[in-house]
């Protein structure tokens, strides 16, 4: 019997050979400086010094916003924190880029939101999420966390989203079709308005000189929502019957409850914290829900779906590993809270697959994340055909990508075993929906679970749809020529 343990191979294979420890085991100096001694080693021949590190990350951030030049002076922009690592480290950087002792300041507005969806959160076994004790330790620190930084900040929970209104799954005015103002003059117009502050006396006040406001609710103090709509909730998520189906009704009630307080608080831009690892996965992700039109929308800088609130991604250049020294050298708080997919096996959904194979790549070829980073990044955002309502996802606002429903083929499957009538009924929704969103609304259950504002939608747009139908023989065409026209 051969011997397989120790050094050698086994089986009369050779002995494995191991690199053997670098003889010299001074510090590397940093990359920058050449002084200090270097704290992190970022990628092979990237070595920095805290100091230089701090700097390098500061100017990534800074020079994201720069380049793309979407935010202007004076402009709201709504932080949506998650108490993540990313998220964290973005506040900040907005919030030392706002200070007064910066060379260059940033010019907009901020405003915080921190969205509570620890009611969806499983555990093992059922949707049974955190205890009531939990959900208020981590608002807690949370709405600690928010007031110290001086910003106004809103605290909302999941089940608000429960009574949004319809009109959040309509397009609002503006985006691509309008054209956007100049950004130079915006910075001058800004400029002198600031000089007249100063010349009138008010001593050309901060953006980031604002008070804490009090959240959606309208409560100065966080609390939890009324026990119902947890539990109605909680049946939602409960009818949903795949993880990867429950991971696409968080992301999408999230984006909803965030969209729907830019509105109404008046802020046109929403900052998100995806990383560059993030993107990455999300991108792959998106390829195997059979969202591969989308993907420059989904993973772009700039998400202007929404016609009237535009998000942007200031931290999709960060790797998770800059994001996490970061946050230890400088101190960076975070609350961290259970993801869905938490205490389930490794293979539950695309989403945590996705996530696993990618970072397990990365571990043996290190560059595999900025590689499928920077392909995303050649992707550009095909200019929607229409801007009108009816051209639209009902539930992602995308502009719909199937073209006619008789070559699908993936219709019957998702009509079956469905008894309802009218508007209720499942394939009432179907040409509503883009094709990733058919997949996942596959999964959803009956459409009875689904949010109010989303069924009264449906039942709106289907309404239209069938009036369009009754007059559409008196309607004219775009490219009819009128009579005696040459």
């Amino acid at each position: 019997m051969c011997e397989a343990s120790g050094r050698c191979g086994g089986c009369g294979e050779a002995p494995v050979r191991r690199r053997a420890a670098p003889a010299c085991s001074r510090p590397r100096p940093c990359v920058k400086c050449g002084d200090g001694p270097a704290a992190v080693v970022i990628r092979i021949g990237d070595a920095f010094c805290r100091a230089c590190f701090r700097e390098y990350f500061v100017h990534k951030f800074r020079a994201m916003l720069g380049k793309n030049r979407v935010i202007f002076p004076g402009e709201k922009v709504l932080l949506a924190l998650s108490g993540g690592m990313a998220s964290s480290a973005m506040l900040r950087q907005v919030q030392e880029g706002l200070s007064r002792e910066t060379a260059k300041r940033l010019r907009f507005v901020p405003g915080l939101i921190y969205i509570d969806a620890a009611a969806a959160v499983p555990t093992e076994g059922a949707v049974c999420g955190q205890s009531l004790v939990q959900r208020e330790q981590t608002l807690t620190r949370m709405e600690a966390l928010l007031q110290e930084t001086g910003f106004p900040y809103y605290l909302a929970s999941l089940e608000q989203a429960l009574e949004l209104p319809g009109s959040i799954l309509r397009r609002g005015p503006g985006g691509d079709s309008e054209p956007s103002p100049s950004y130079k003059a915006a910075v001058e117009g800004f400029i002198q308005q600031q000089r007249q502050e100063e010349a009138n006396g008010d001593g050309g006040t901060s953006p980031a000189g604002l008070g804490t406001q009090d959240g959606p609710a309208g409560g100065s103090h966080a609390h939890l929502p009324a026990a119902a709509r947890t539990e109605e909730l909680l049946r939602l998520f409960d009818a949903a019957e795949t993880l990867t189906a429950k991971e696409e009704l968080l992301q999408m009630l999230r984006s909803h409850l965030l969209l729907h307080t830019a509105r109404t608080q008046g802020y046109t831009k929403v900052m998100t914290g995806e990383s560059c690892t993030r993107v990455a996965i999300k991108l792959l992700t998106n390829l195997a829900l059979g969202r591969g039109a989308f993907l420059a929308v989904d993973t772009g800088f700039v998400d202007s779906r929404h016609g009237d609130v535009t998000v942007v991604r200031p931290m999709r250049d960060y790797m998770a590993k800059e994001i996490a020294f970061y946050n230890h050298f400088f101190g960076v708080p975070t609350v961290i809270t259970p993801p869905l997919h938490a205490k389930r096996r490794e293979k539950t959904s695309i989403h945590r697959l996705m996530e696993n194979f990618l970072l397990g790549l990365q571990v043996d070829f290190p560059s595999t994340i900025s590689t499928v980073y920077r392909t995303g990044e050649k992707l550009s955002v095909a200019p929607a055909e229409s801007n009108g309502e009816l051209q639209r996802c009902l539930l992602c606002l995308c502009a719909l990508d199937i073209a006619g429903e008789e070559e699908l083929a993936l219709e019957p499957t998702l009509v079956k075993e469905d008894t309802g009538n009218g508007a209720e009924s499942r394939a009432a929704f179907i040409p509503l929906l883009c094709y990733s969103c058919r997949l996942t609304f596959k999964e959803m259950g009956p459409p009875a679970t689904l949010p109010p504002y989303v069924r009264t939608e449906a039942q709106r747009r289907n309404c239209r749809a069938l009036m369009k139908q009754q007059i559409q023989e008196f309607l004219l065409e775009d490219d009819e020529e009128e009579p005696g026209g040459s």
